[in-house]
């Protein structure tokens, strides 16, 4: 068996279609950063485990729920409360960890972002995640776009789960994402000053999927006109339009986002000057 971890904070709208996805599990914990809705009430009524936990950083809540949290079984599903792990999955899960290597100790499955109903196929940037994890074998770094380090080796699964960005609607996005923008305007300020080196080499050649990513997001950084690069990258290179609007509106909403770290960082670097 698996054991399941969900970080929450005022998650009343997800939470119930999340635990549903995992009610399989009889071992399902919520981490919660106090929620002031029916987050907890939620997650007591569906037998879940409810811990709590003042939240200072998105990589320090989940880090302190890794370490915090007494798990039943050796593997650990890490799931945020908009995501979902599909019927066809669960057998495949169980496969994986009851036959793993000994020097397994973490897999990788792909994400389905939706859109409404839509799923964001050619649109989704980054579509592998390592979600399955062995206990205590794993730690997440950086504060913004999370790293999860996994001390031995990490497989994939064919499969994927299921995860819904807009469930709370477009507003709700572009809020989490104007305070995404100004996190990762700052890490990338503190970078230059700091003289952060990116490979291109690891960047198109890297095996460890996590820090290839960061060194295409460093390099990425330094060009000019991202916002319309990453447009033109999504709707031709990695073909948005065949996910009709869908693709189109996120493919636009991913370029606004650029566009916030874009104006946040020049001012950044501005006040740092001065």
């Amino acid at each position: 068996m698996i054991s399941i971890l969900i970080l929450t904070k005022n998650e009343e709208q997800d939470l119930p279609g999340c635990l549903e996805s995992v009610s399989w599990s009889d071992d399902i914990h919520v981490f919660d950063s106090y929620s002031e809705d029916q987050t907890i009430a939620i997650a007591e009524k569906a037998g879940a485990v409810v811990t709590q936990r003042i939240f200072d950083g998105y990589a320090s809540q989940r880090n302190a729920s890794l370490q915090s949290v007494n798990f039943k079984y050796p593997w650990i599903f890490i799931l945020d409360a908009d995501e979902r792990i599909p019927n066809e999955l669960i057998s495949v899960l169980l496969e994986k960890t009851k036959n793993a290597k000994e020097n397994t100790d973490g897999f990788r499955i792909r994400r389905r972002d939706y859109l409404g109903n839509t799923w964001l196929k050619y649109s989704q940037i980054s579509p592998f995640y390592v979600r399955l994890i062995r206990k205590g074998k794993a730690k997440y770094h950086r504060e913004i776009n999370e790293v999860l380090l996994v001390e031995g080796e990490v497989e994939e699964i064919n499969g994927y789960f299921d995860h819904y960005p807009f469930s709370k609607g477009y507003v709700h996005w572009l809020d989490k994402h104007n305070t995404y923008s100004t996190m990762e305007a700052k890490r990338w300020c503190d970078e230059q000053i700091n003289g952060e080196k990116f490979s291109l080499k690891k960047a198109i050649f890297n095996k460890d999927f996590s820090d290839m990513r960061y060194h295409q997001k460093g390099i990425f950084y330094k060009l000019p006109g991202r916002p319309l690069i990453k447009w033109f990258y999504m709707i031709i290179i990695r073909r948005a339009f065949l996910d009709g609007s869908a693709g189109f509106t996120y493919a636009t909403l991913q370029s606004i986002y650029e566009y916030f770290i874009v104006l946040k960082s020049k001012e950044l670097l501005n006040k740092k000057k001065n």
